[in-house]
């Protein structure tokens, strides 16, 4: 006898208990309800298959009776007329009708209703929009809006009829405007005249263009001028670096509106089916309604499993951004290397007070480079492979319900590199079984490497980064272009890439305020230096922001040494202006922040916060340059391999580093440091805690990722440009744009091409302080008892080293330290060189056994 209570339903709204899995329960049998909905479904994906193969067919049938028609028509008026006069039932019966049409008597009579008794040849445009229905619903691809084209398609054809009708009236070609068109251009000359008739058919041509097409007589207004003015500028000899203002954004939004009712229409239900629950339409389609495209696959197979049954229930979205409108510029040409003195117009003198001060003055015929130095890569836009998309979807599904997870929604998002498929679980799904699953799902992709976002920050969804087969070139042109970047009022914007949604990614230097960047050996990292120097350029007059380059490798920013006089600060005894020698790097850092102070001392006079005050204050004149005051620039301290500066001079570079990434922000002064190790050594935790915002290109490891950004997922990355951008609080996914070598060039090559300052901007001189005591600042009596065992090991190595000291003599390391020290002031050794050995400066024991004769003698005269 069975349980009673196993036969009484449970009630609606009551909660499922933990040990009730209604899946198990309903396994053996299949729900009735989702039979019919199933039936349904079936019967409606059947009816709008029909539709679509009659509609094509009849489409395909009046297209070559219309031709066949106007091709024979005026050879054949008189049976043409007949065709017009008869009825359709006289034209089945009657078979001694005979028709010289391809589509027969039915043809000929179709076609001398709808072109001559109709609209002419405007009625080709319903054999068009019938076409667009039979592949609509034949092969579920959307050609064009159907609803849209509907409404185009019925304004062209009258209009396209009245217009023919009324240029060809009472010819022989009056057919081509109908009967329809005749008569509507009759009654409209008639009724405004022959001038009001043209008048008309222009105003709701171009009213049609602009509702229709977006057609935009302000840009078309910019265009010509551009145009007018940029050939009366050719004709001049002038060169000007004009910018054109940024074209309107495509409005889709009527498209998205059409789309929402043909998908109403689409999937309206039967009236005679019962009510479904939850919508799960079973047949894939695609739409386009700003740029996002829905697509539900089918899942069905012919035996389906409740995981199975679970997958048909899947809603897929793809979704793809979009794209600025690229800025239009306009490249200034390039102006002589040295341009005639007499030309150069004198600086202005800022002596009164009422006149504001210009810091562009000096160099007031500066031109910032043009677009047209770069390379183009493309216009921006993601090519979306539908194939791709369906299999990487399938397959995720397929390996989240081999482990029993159901899944209620699944959405991409495609980028220029990587795919972002968000996925909804169903309720009671733990977010951490999936995450679980990261190399299975890779496994099942083949892919190079996926990232699992779990969660999404701000959103209810779990994300799943796939790379594309076919990654997309981000050209730094593009990123330039875009209209986010142009009307950018960032204090030093710069942009260095697109996000996943395909946007351009521009950030302010400013509020940063410092950037870490660190990534294994060919990852990009160069080129992502490159790309932010670049952005800078491009916005920064030179008279607002220096560069000091840092460069130990010696090959990676050598090609900025062109913009010397113009971008560059540097210590004023340095010939070079990218630094490489250390000891030169320790004297720049420590020049840096006595300016530091200096602008600190200046802000404090002025009663200001910041340097963007300061800079206002001084252009409207309220500060004394007799006083001292002066407008401050911005300096941006780039340091290509820090790792080498850190092994060679260790705290010298830490701790000046560290100081003005503390206290730089306020004053202008902001660091840029690229690293190719990232090990807890180099980027240690004084490092970190004044680098908020970190890049982090691939690693090959979660330890280097951890060392980087404290977290996962740069061990990820697929290389070649694809960087995670950590700013604090966001992770961001971005492709690094693409900036060649020979694009560096150029720009370099326009800029120093063009009159710069006599000399390169100059750092506060600093004292060269070696790590070496002046011999007459040793006491003599302080000598170790080992000094000159120690002497002799060095002087027989020929090698300066307090290590070896150690292993000699059996000392400890501070005691060999000392000793060395000691050496060092006598003049035994050269100064510390960093990972060298110091240089040993007697090259024998018996000219060592003097040179301690004469040091002891020294020494008791200095006594005496």
């Amino acid at each position: 006898m069975e349980d009673a209570s196993a036969k009484t339903p449970r009630p609606r709204n009551t909660p499922l208990k933990q040990d009730e899995n209604p899946v198990a329960e309903t396994a053996g049998k299949k729900p009735k309800r989702a039979k019919k909905e199933s039936a349904a479904s079936g019967k409606h994906e059947k009816l709008l298959q029909t539709i679509g193969v009659i509609c094509t067919f009849v489409s395909i049938f009046l297209l070559f009776s219309f031709v066949s028609y106007l091709i024979n028509w005026f050879d054949d008026r008189s049976s043409d007329d007949i065709f017009s006069n008869l009825t359709f039932q006289r034209i089945l019966s009657d078979s001694q009708v005979v028709a010289n049409n391809m589509g027969g008597r039915a043809g000929a009579a179709l076609s001398a209703f709808f072109i001559k008794q109709g609209f002419g040849i405007g009625a080709f445009f319903m054999v068009i929009w019938l076409f667009f229905v039979g592949i609509r619903y034949t092969l579920k691809y959307s050609i064009r809006p159907l609803l849209r084209s509907f409404l185009v398609f019925i304004c062209m054809m009258v209009w396209l009829s009245v217009a023919l009708g009324f240029l060809f009236k009472n010819t022989s070609l009056s057919i081509l405007g109908g009967v329809v068109g005749y008569e509507l251009s009759a009654w409209l000359e008639g009724f405004i005249g022959k001038m009001g008739l043209v008048a008309l058919l222009l105003v709701t041509f171009i009213c049609f263009l602009i509702l229709a097409y977006n057609l935009s007589l302000y840009k078309l207004k910019d265009k010509v001028q551009k145009g007018v003015s940029s050939l009366g500028s050719d004709l001049a000899g002038t060169a000007k670096n004009t910018s054109a203002q940024p074209g309107d954004k495509h409005n889709l939004e009527q498209y998205a509106v059409d789309e929402k009712e043909e998908e109403l229409l689409l999937n309206k239900p039967i009236p005679d089916a019962p009510p479904v629950v939850v919508e799960t339409p079973k047949t894939v389609e695609t739409q386009l309604a700003e740029n996002v495209f829905e697509i539900t696959p089918p899942f069905q197979k012919e035996t389906p499993s409740p995981k199975a049954k679970a997958k048909e229930d899947v809603e897929f979205t793809v979704e793809t951004p979009t794209m600025a409108a690229p800025v239009e510029t306009t490249p200034g040409k390039e102006e002589p290397a040295v341009p005639d003195p007499a030309v150069i117009p004198a600086p202005q003198i800022h002596n009164g007070l009422d006149i504001p001060f210009d810091p562009r003055a000096e160099l007031s015929t500066f031109q910032l480079p043009g677009l047209d130095l770069l390379d183009d890569y493309g216009d921006g836009t993601v090519n979306i492979n539908k194939e791709e998309l369906e299999t990487n979807k399938n397959r995720i599904l397929e390996t989240l319900g081999n482990y029993g997870i159901q899944i209620d929604k699944i959405k991409a998002t495609i980028g220029p590199t990587v795919t972002l498929y968000e996925i909804i679980p169903a309720p009671g799904v733990r977010i951490s079984r999936i995450k679980s699953l990261e190399d299975d799902i890779a496994l099942s992709l083949s892919a190079l490497g996926i990232r699992i976002i779990a969660p999404i920050p701000g959103k209810g969804t779990i994300g799943i980064e796939v790379p594309n087969q076919k990654p997309e070139i981000v050209g730094m042109k593009a990123v330039l272009a875009s209209e986010k970047f142009a009307k950018s009022s960032f204090e030093l914007p710069f942009g260095i890439g697109k996000n996943i949604q395909n946007e351009v990614f521009v950030a302010d230097l400013a509020k940063m305020p410092h950037i870490l960047m660190a990534g294994a050996t060919g990852q990009g990292k160069s080129v992502g230096l490159n790309a932010i120097i670049a952005s800078l350029l491009y916005k920064k007059h030179p008279s607002e922001l220096k560069f000091v380059m840092v460069d130990p490798k010696k090959v990676e920013l050598t090609l900025f040494s062109r913009i010397e006089r113009h971008y560059l600060a540097k210590l004023p005894d340095s010939e070079e202006a990218i630094i490489t020698d250390t000891s030169k790097v320790v004297r720049t850092l420590k020049s840096l922040n006595i300016e530091m102070d200096a602008r600190y001392d200046l802000l404090k006079d002025a009663q200001v916060r910041n340097i963007k005050e300061y800079n206002t204050k001084f252009i409207e004149r309220k500060l004394n340059p007799l006083e001292g005051h002066r407008f401050l620039p911005y300096i941006v301290l780039v340091v290509d391999e820090f790792a080498d500066l850190i092994m060679t001079a260790g705290k010298e570079i830490e701790v000046p580093i560290a100081r003005l990434a503390q206290l730089a922000r306020a004053i202008g002064i902001h660091l840029i440091i690229a690293t190719q190790r990232p090990s807890v050594n180099i980027i240690t935790g004084i490092i970190k805690a004044n680098f908020p915002a970190r890049v982090a290109f691939r690693v090959t490891s979660k330890i280097d990722s951890r060392t980087i950004l404290d977290q996962g997922g740069a061990d990820q990355l697929i290389g070649r440009g694809d960087l995670l951008l950590s700013t604090g609080n966001d992770l961001i996914r971005l492709q690094c744009a693409f900036l060649d070598t020979h694009e560096v060039e150029r720009i370099t090559s326009f800029i120093g091409s063009q009159r710069g300052f006599l000399e390169p901007y100059a750092l506060p001189e600093c004292a060269d302080e070696e790590n070496n005591l002046a011999a007459n600042e040793m006491d003599p009596s302080e000598r170790d008892e080992f000094f000159e065992d120690a002497a002799r090991v060095i002087v027989l190595a020929q090698q300066g080293s307090t290590s070896l000291i150690q292993r000699k003599l059996k000392l400890g390391y501070n005691r060999a330290g000392r000793i060395i020290d000691q050496l060092e002031a006598a003049g035994i050794v050269g100064p510390f060189e960093g990972s060298k050995a110091r240089e040993v400066k007697i090259g024998s024991e018996m000219a060592l056994e003097q040179f301690l004769k004469d040091l002891y003698s020294k020494d008791r005269q200095t006594e005496l």
